[in-house]
C-alpha cells in the first residue's frame, strides 16, 4: 500500500530521535544496538540526533513518546513491537498518537503466506496484524522477515517503524532509509563519518603510547580507543563532505596503522579475527585443524563462526585428560612426567600432533589453567602455553602467558592471541 511520499527539504540540521519498543531493553537481558547501527547512518548524512529513548511494550506509554518526538524532531526512527503478538503495540499506537485508521494490506498477507510455505510451514492467521498498514503510510519491504516496515507524514515529521531485528533492520536501512536521506537530508556537508583500525594482543596503554603523535596530527577530539580483553578499536572521524571525509580518513588509517604496526589486524569495522584469518587462510590455500585444553573448543568454535570456513578447518580435538592428549595426539607420556600438562612441550606437541593426524596445514595446541581452580605456585590460575605448527615438522611458534582475570577472560584472550599468532604466520609467509 503505496500513498502520497511527500518531499521535504531540510535546510538546517535535520533534528532525528530514535525510539526503541520493547519491555526487555528495559532490562539487563539485552541491549539495544539498533540505536547504534541508525546513529552511524545519521551522522553520515549529517543529521543531528537529539534524542534516544526506551520504551517498553506499553502502547499508552508509546503514544506519548511518539507524539513528544514528533513535535521536537523532524525525523523519528522506531525500531521494534512490529511482531504477530499482543505485546507489538506499535503499529495500533502509532495509529492513536497521530489519528490514523488501519487495514489489512492482503496482498502483504499473500506475501507473508508464501515466505512460510518456502520453508515447508503454514502460517499462523495471527500473523495477518504484522500486514495492518497505517493510513497513508508507505509500506517498506523486509528481504530478511515478514514485519514490513512503513513510513508516514505527520506534520512536519516523517516517521519510520522498523522491525527491531538487528539483522532485519541492517537489510533495510540500505534499502530504505539510506536512500530517503540522500533525497532528504541536504547536510551532506555536514556529515560525520568514522573509521577503525583494530589492534590485537597489546595492552590499552601500549597502544596510547604508539598513536600518540597521531592526536597531535588529527585531534585528540578525533580519535578514541576503545579496548576489551586482547582486543583494541581505536575510532578516528572526519567531518565534512563525502569526498573531504573520505580523504581524511584514508589518511587518518594510513597513519594510525603505520603507529601501531603489525599488531593492527584489520581495518574494517566489521571485521573480527577469526574473519580475518579465515581469509587469509583461504586465499594462502591452507587448511587448519585445532587441539584444546583450556579452551574447551572456543578456538574452533571461533574459526566455524565464519561462513565458508569449512574451505580451511577440518576440525579439531578437545582433549582434556592426560590419557586422551596421549591416545588422540600421541603426546609422550614422558612430557607430563617431566614438564606437566601445562607446559610448552605438551603445546608443542599437541599442535604437531593435530597437524599430523588430520593432514593440515597448521595445527593449534592450547593447554593452560583457566580456574578459578587448579593453580600452583609455579603455576598459577591463568597461565597458558599455546603453540601453531605450522607448514614444515620443526616450524611451531609458542607462547606461555599468564592472563588476569576469571575463567571466561583467560579462556578468550588465550583463543584471541592464538589466532594472532596464527594470522601473523599467515601473513609472513603470503
Amino acid at each position: 500500500m503505496v500513498t502520497n511520499d511527500v518531499v521535504r527539504y531540510y535546510h538546517g540540521l535535520m533534528k532525528a530521535t530514535v525510539i526503541a519498543i520493547g519491555s526487555e531493553l528495559l532490562g539487563v537481558q539485552r541491549l539495544d544496538t539498533n540505536s547504534l547501527r541508525l546513529t552511524a547512518v545519521l551522522d553520515r548524512f549529517g543529521v543531528e540526533l537529539i534524542a534516544k529513548s526506551v520504551v517498553g511494550d506499553n502502547e499508552e506509554a508509546l503514544v506519548a513518546e511518539l507524539r513528544r518526538r514528533a513535535a521536537d524532531s523532524e525525523l523519528v526512527l522506531v525500531t521494534g513491537g512490529l511482531g504477530p503478538t499482543a505485546d507489538d503495540v506499535t503499529r495500533p499506537a502509532t495509529a492513536a498518537a497521530f489519528d490514523r485508521g488501519m487495514q489489512i494490506d492482503e496482498g502483504l498477507v499473500d506475501h507473508m503466506r508464501q515466505l512460510f510455505q518456502s520453508f515447508g510451514r503454514e502460517m499462523p492467521e495471527v500473523n495477518r496484524r504484522q500486514a495492518e498498514v497505517l493510513d497513508g503510510a508507505t509500506v517498506l519491504k523486509n528481504r530478511r522477515g515478514t514485519a514490513p516496515g512503513q513510513r508516514l507524514e505527520a506534520g512536519d515529521c516523517t516517521i519510520f517503524l522498523f522491525p527491531g531485528v538487528p539483522r532485519e533492520l541492517e537489510a533495510m536501512i540500505p534499502d530504505h532509509l539510506e536512500p530517503w536521506l540522500d533525497s532528504h537530508a541536504q547536510n551532506v556537508g555536514h556529515g560525520l563519518e568514522t573509521g577503525v583500525v583494530k589492534i590485537a594482543c597489546l595492552a590499552e596503554s601500549a597502544v596510547e603510547e604508539r598513536i600518540a603523535p597521531a592526536y597531535e596530527r588529527f585531534g585528540r577530539e578525533n580519535i578514541s580507543v576503545l579496548a576489551s580483553p586482547g582486543d583494541v578499536k581505536v575510532y578516528f572521524s572526519a567531518r565534512g563532505t563525502e569526498a573531504k571525509r573520505r580523504a581524511e580518513l584514508d589518511e587518518m588509517r594510513r597513519v594510525l596503522g603505520e603507529l601501531a604496526g603489525d599488531a593492527v589486524y584489520t581495518d574494517r569495522d566489521d571485521d573480527v579475527l577469526e574473519t580475518v584469518v579465515g581469509r587469509l587462510a583461504t586465499d594462502a590455500g591452507k587448511t587448519i585443524t585445532t587441539a584444546e585444553s583450556c579452551t574447551g573448543g572456543l578456538v574452533a568454535e571461533r574459526l566455524t563462526r565464519v561462513p565458508g570456513s569449512s574451505a580451511y578447518y577440518l576440525g579439531g580435538i578437545v582433549s582434556y585428560t592426560n590419557e586422551l592428549k596421549m591416545q588422540l595426539l600421541g603426546v609422550p607420556e614422558s612430557y607430563f612426567v617431566d614438564h606437566g600438562a601445562v607446559s610448552e612441550p605438551v603445546a608443542r606437541a599437541m599442535a604437531q600432533g593435530v597437524r599430523s593426524r588430520y593432514g593440515s596445514d597448521y595445527g593449534i595446541g592450547i593447554t593452560g589453567v583457566a580456574g578459578p581452580g587448579g593453580g600452583s605456585e609455579a603455576k598459577p590460575v591463568g597461565t597458558v602455553h599455546m603453540a601453531v605448527a605450522g607448514p614444515g615438522d620443526d616450524d611451531v611458534e609458542h607462547r606461555k602467558v599468564r592472563f588476569p582475570g576469571g575463567r571466561d577472560r583467560v579462556r578468550k584472550q588465550a583463543s584471541q592471541l592464538v589466532l594472532d599468532l596464527l594470522r601473523r604466520d599467515l601473513v609472513r609467509r603470503s
